[in-house]
């Protein structure tokens, strides 16, 4: 029998329903790793409206950073946001070799879960040149605390009339102490309609959840804080880009935050 997500043991402690016609902005900083690029080149086009966030990408949404990211462009929001001097290497998120922080940034720590259950509800886009993504990760200011909770990732390409492949599993990015362990499950039902994603965050191992289903279990330890990173890519194809698809729009219903009944967790120490 396949195992469910019991939320007895945590209580809800933010409850992000996106209910307004705007982003709490104690919550949320819309733009994505802006120190690698620039705020005028990373944020986000979004709209909160009809008890949703619509994350979205345009026909003349510039790539993000095409000096260390080629043609990818992105709409996106995070929790969080450190980075050092310019000219330095010191940022969040770093996904290649050879960065360099070209726009300086105030620290923001908004909202860093550390332990219990990470939820959204939301829909993926089917189309090839499309990802959305939930992925929080470490804020970083120790270099090693960096690595990643993947709660899913859904490629527009790998989605069909019965299905889809949606990812799910940590990514150690940078940090020496983790190893990759990360998969597509195959899903039954329309990804581009509304379905649950979740992680259970405990100290010993991460447990992940599609519509309240186990679909994996990773035997590793995060023992740091993370910050969301929700977003929606436009990523390069080998023909011209699909204009006529445009815009993708990624829409949100809630993100939710669970904390343990109990603190410390059990083998938090």
């Amino acid at each position: 029998m396949t195992e469910t997500l019991d939320l007895a043991p945590y209580v809800l402690a933010v409850d992000e329903q996106f209910d307004g016609d705007d982003l709490d902005d104690t919550r949320w900083f819309p733009y994505y790793t802006p120190h690698w690029s620039s705020r005028a080149a990373t944020r986000a086009r979004y709209e909160v409206s009809g008890g949703t966030l619509k994350l979205r990408i345009d026909a003349d949404t510039p790539r993000w950073s095409p000096e260390f990211d080629g043609d990818v462009r992105v709409s996106h929001l995070q929790t969080g946001q450190f980075s050092g001097p310019v000219g330095s290497g010191v940022g969040q998120h770093r996904f290649r070799r050879g960065l360099v922080v070209r726009e300086a940034q105030d620290e923001e720590r908004l909202w860093l879960p550390h332990f219990g259950v990470i939820e959204a509800r939301a829909r993926g886009i089917r189309h090839p040149s499309a990802m959305v993504a939930l992925w929080p990760i470490g804020f970083e200011d120790e270099p090693r605390d960096c690595g990643e909770l993947c709660v899913f990732e859904i490629f527009g390409s790998e989605l069909d009339d019965e299905g889809g492949l949606v990812g799910v599993g940590v990514k150690p990015q940078n940090d020496p102490r983790l190893e990759l362990d990360f998969e597509k499950v195959r899903v039954d039902g329309d990804l581009t309609e509304f379905h649950d994603y979740a992680v259970e965050w405990l100290p010993d191992r991460l447990r992940f959840f599609v519509d309240g289903r186990l679909v994996k279990t990773v035997e590793q330890a995060i023992r740091y804080p993370v910050q969301l990173m929700l977003d929606v890519y436009e990523l390069p194809a080998d023909a011209p880009r699909d204009l006529d698809a445009l815009p993708f729009v990624f829409e949100v219903a809630h993100v939710r935050e669970y904390v343990p009944r109990e603190w410390p967790p059990a083998g938090a120490s």
